[in-house]
């Protein structure tokens, strides 16, 4: 069992403790009530349809949010990286089934605390604590954010429509040309809600026009 102390390079990454110190958030770990669990590669942290209360921040590995319809067609709502906060709007919902399944693509360490906890400050009423429901309210903006403009990409009319606003998002956000994507062909597929063999062969066309170059991840724009 890890100790609160071993967290420390994820209470520095992570925007959950933006303008918190180490030592108050180690101390808002004993507040929270903070449980930590594994997963291997495969697992699942939450499936659709359970009720939780609980908010997952990523310690190491990564996650993806998905969402399945009734005929069995996936789609990956969000990718998780070490750092990021993962369920806070269902969660904070309160809702009886939640919609969306959390699992492990790679072995994981999850924290796991009730948003509950968050919401309601110790009797000390510390700052610390306070900053940490901003921060939890400006993560969930964010994402937000975020999801809008992802229904931007996939609410485009085609295959090429979607590639190339995906694309161009990712772009500006790192504000280069040349990046590299966290999706595989399938995963990337599932993200944009269009089928794998169709992306593939936008793909080839893209990169025939010369719009793009590309090998496996990695995409270049070209101007």
């Amino acid at each position: 069992m890890k100790k609160a102390e071993d967290y420390s390079l994820l209470i520095h990454l992570s925007p959950l403790f933006k303008g918190i110190s180490k030592e108050e958030s180690l101390q808002l770990f004993s507040c929270l009530e903070v449980r930590h669990h594994s997963y291997r590669k495969g697992n699942y942290v939450f499936l659709a349809g359970q009720h939780t209360t609980d908010i997952g921040l990523l310690y190491s590995g990564q996650l993806d949010i998905l969402q399945d319809d009734v005929w069995g067609n996936r789609r990956i709502l969000e990718r998780v990286t070490p750092g990021e906060m993962f369920a806070a709007a269902f969660s904070c919902a309160d809702i009886e089934r939640i919609p969306i399944s959390v699992r492990a693509t790679q072995p994981s360490e999850v924290l796991l605390f009730d948003y509950r906890r968050v919401l309601t400050t110790c009797s000390s009423a510390c700052q610390f604590h306070t900053q940490l429901i901003l921060n939890m309210l400006e993560l969930l903006s964010r994402k937000s954010i975020a999801m809008m403009e992802k229904i931007g990409n996939i609410t485009r009319h085609s295959t090429r429509e979607k590639v190339l606003s995906f694309l161009s998002q990712q772009a500006q956000l790192r504000q280069t040309q040349s990046f590299e994507i966290s999706f595989n062909r399938q995963e990337l597929a599932e993200y944009l809600a269009v089928d794998r063999s169709a992306l593939s062969t936008e793909l080839g066309r893209l990169r025939d026009e010369g719009v793009l170059r590309f090998s496996k991840n990695h995409f270049e724009l070209l101007s």
